[in-house]
């Protein structure tokens, strides 16, 4: 059994995530240590991010299963850099260009005790307008941490007299500097054009701000035989059962973890997906197969009716994304798939297979959830199907 340590932002505090794949004994032997608790929102257990409680949380913990701290060794080790970089260096001008400074990225946590004044009003009205448009949990807290990005590198500048031309050096700043992705780059600048559009109401301020091309990349997806494989060598029940449901149906992995026992109809065979990415319901297909296996997850398990299908650490709590994740990956392993890919490449191999299987592309808009057909049709650049009838100019040839 291993558990995996990570940093993380928790209501304005670091802490230390433990994540691992349930186990009674070591569920009641974690929730024992002094110190820890659990997380509602990121649904999992954690310690304040101090020696002491890291320490003791080690000494109680090893005997039972292997701790893998990679990402929290890192994540001290680049704050350590940091500091003495913070030392030894002159202070960066408010927006720079050119210059080396700490690397930060949105998944290291930070603090508003850096901020000015100004910017800690800012930031304060930045989240209560993401939450009156009831944006989702997850997106506030991106939006967050890629806006903080900003507010902590300008010191005592206020962020509302920044000028266009301001945010374009701080955006070529991250491209070229920092080497954000530019998937992570169009993000931060969708926190960052929020805030003067939908906070300061200042229309069209983003309009000479040019975006940086995203890469044009193939889903990641699994052959039908390494589904096979990878569900086979999964011994438990429930995991089975969350792993066949994710690809039978096309689910994200948040939508596996939030179905409700209810939501499956077994009547019409169908599944309803409730308040899914864009707060949007949908029906998607409940294969035979899966039914069967269903029944007995249900016999095993008895899950409450009017509960979630697949409870957590903690009673009356969805399971966790990140363990079923752990779940996928450990079934990987065991079936001697090398191939990348997390849940979400289950749901990539359902729309690849349906696209082989001759399945209509709106069908599979459909069933995915999807309000771009643009979004569908990436799956036709890597089905077979039409492949399949083409002949090589090689083949022709007398060899």
């Amino acid at each position: 059994m291993q558990i995996l340590l990570q940093p993380l932002l928790h209501r304005g505090a670091e802490i230390i995530t433990i994540v691992f794949d349930y186990n009674a004994q070591l569920n009641l032997a974690v929730r024992k240590v002094t110190g820890v608790k659990w997380s509602q929102g990121n649904k999992c257990w954690y310690i304040p991010m101090n020696n002491e409680a890291y320490h003791n949380f080690l000494i109680k913990i090893k005997p039972l299963a292997t701790i893998n701290s990679s990402a929290l060794v890192s994540y001290v080790h680049k704050k350590k850099t940091a500091k003495a970089l913070l030392t030894t260096q002159p202070t960066p001008p408010v927006l720079p260009t050119r210059q080396a400074q700490n690397k930060t990225t949105v998944s290291q946590p930070a603090k508003t005790s850096t901020l000015q004044p100004a910017n800690i009003v800012a930031l304060k009205k930045f989240v209560q307008q993401l939450q009156l448009k009831a944006y989702s949990a997850s997106t506030i807290r991106t939006y967050r941490n890629e806006f903080m990005q900003l507010l902590q590198i300008l010191k005592s500048k206020p962020v509302n007299e920044l000028t266009t031309d301001d945010l374009r050096r701080y955006f070529v700043y991250c491209l070229e500097e920092m080497k954000l992705t530019e998937n992570t780059l169009h993000s931060r600048i969708n926190a960052v054009k929020f805030y003067f559009e939908q906070v300061l109401k200042r229309e069209k301020f983003f309009w000479e701000i040019p975006r940086p091309k995203k890469p044009q990349l193939l889903p990641n997806f699994f052959s039908q035989n390494e589904i096979a494989a990878i569900i086979k060598s999964v011994g438990n029940i429930k995991h089975k059962t969350m792993l066949m449901l994710a690809y039978s149906s096309g689910l994200r992995v948040s939508e596996v973890v939030a179905i409700k026992s209810k939501n499956i109809d077994s009547k019409r065979m169908c599944i309803l997906v409730q308040q899914a990415k864009g707060k949007k319901d949908r029906m998607v297909t409940l294969s035979p197969v899966l039914l069967v296996m269903l029944r007995e997850y249900w016999k095993a398990y008895k899950p409450l009716k009017t509960g979630f299908l697949f409870e957590g650490q903690v009673e009356g709590e969805p399971y966790s994304s990140r363990s079923l994740q752990l779940v996928l990956s450990a079934a990987k392993d065991k079936a001697g798939v090398l191939k990348p890919g997390s849940v979400h490449a289950l749901r990539h191999s359902f729309a690849t297979h349906l696209l082989d299987k001759g399945t209509d592309v709106t069908m599979i808009m459909k069933l995915l959830g999807h309000n771009d057909i643009k979004t569908t049709l990436r799956y036709l650049h890597v089905t077979n199907r039409d492949m399949l009838q083409i002949i090589s100019p090689l083949d022709d040839l007398d060899l």
